[in-house]
């Protein structure tokens, strides 16, 4: 489980708060031959946003738009967050079938100014 310090913390460390890049969602599944091992699934890019203090999470969209949302548009309103915010957990909403999946993992693409965050499915 990801909470959005160790998103904070990580976009810092690994792309240096680089606000041009695109946040998408990395898909990973069960190696069928190794159940502990996970595949590459593919990308989708994210195109929405939301806090839900109800149910304390930080929540990513995709939907189907063209849209793209970037690292410009959400750190900066979480670091001026409650500090209670900080322990909200990281989810993404692919479908309705795959709604509130956990992020396990966050990665980057400099080649295409990607951030990634990883979720099992």
């Amino acid at each position: 489980m990801k909470v959005v310090i160790d998103l904070i913390e990580d976009i810092r460390e690994s792309i240096s708060n680089a606000e041009g890049y695109i946040f998408t969602a990395g898909l990973l599944k069960e190696d069928p031959d190794d159940p502990s091992r996970l595949i590459y699934a593919g990308e989708a890019k994210l195109t929405s946003f939301g806090l839900d203090e109800t149910k304390r999470v930080l929540e990513f969209g995709i939907e189907n738009s063209k849209d793209e949302i970037t690292v410009g548009e959400v750190i900066p309103s979480l670091l001026i967050a409650d500090i209670d915010v900080m322990m909200y957990e990281v989810r993404v909403n692919v479908n309705a079938q795959y709604s509130g999946m956990e992020v396990v993992g966050f990665g980057k693409n400099d080649e295409a100014q990607r951030y990634v965050l990883f979720i099992k499915i």
